[in-house]
């Protein structure tokens, strides 16, 4: 029965989701803690594991979530069920675009869609920072924003966006900030 709630539930976030792997986080999300696979702190840890490794985010967190749901075999399924959506339309709509990419109809849908995307990437933005910031560990006694987390937040923004900082290292000077200013 998991198996088949995991294939219906990645493939459902596959089908339903334009704009790649940032503007799934939200639906992802939703649909992850609502079935109470994982908690909304979880599913941000897990959201950083995906990011750290090599691959989509959306993809590494379908594989992690289905491990975590039905081990190997979880995990396959929860994969392919995210990617086969986007290979089945993709194909299809691959010889439409090169027939039609120059009427004005199409570039007014992706004049439309272009936004939306961006609005759906934000909203990724806003609920991970949410969790991330603003929500307490389970074992805090209080909520509000976490002073450490927005710090390392902003110094992790300002060395890639104004200081080109490879994402991969900023990621992992973060972690060992983390390891420091969280464990001791």
């Amino acid at each position: 029965m998991i198996y088949l709630e995991l294939l219906l539930t990645f493939f459902k976030i596959g089908l339903f989701t334009v704009g790649g792997g940032y503007a799934m986080l939200p639906i992802m999300q939703d649909e992850i803690v609502k079935r109470q696979w994982l908690r909304a702190d979880e599913f941000i840890d897990i959201i950083a594991i995906a990011e750290m490794t090599p691959g989509a985010i959306a993809v590494n967190t379908a594989t992690f979530v289905g491990f975590r749901m039905a081990g190997v075999l979880g995990s396959v399924t929860a994969t392919a069920a995210i990617a086969l959506p986007s290979l089945f339309i993709i194909i299809m709509l691959a010889a439409f675009w090169e027939r039609h990419r120059e009427h004005s109809w199409m570039k007014g849908l992706f004049s439309g869609i272009r936004p939306a995307v961006a609005g759906l990437i934000a909203a990724a933005a806003f609920f991970i920072g949410r969790t991330a910031l603003l929500m307490p560990p389970p074992d805090a006694a209080s909520s509000g924003l976490d002073i450490r987390s927005a710090a390392i937040a902003l110094a992790a923004f300002c060395a890639v966006r104004f200081f080109r900082v490879n994402p991969i290292r900023t990621i992992a000077v973060s972690a060992v900030v983390g390891l420091v200013v969280f464990s001791f």
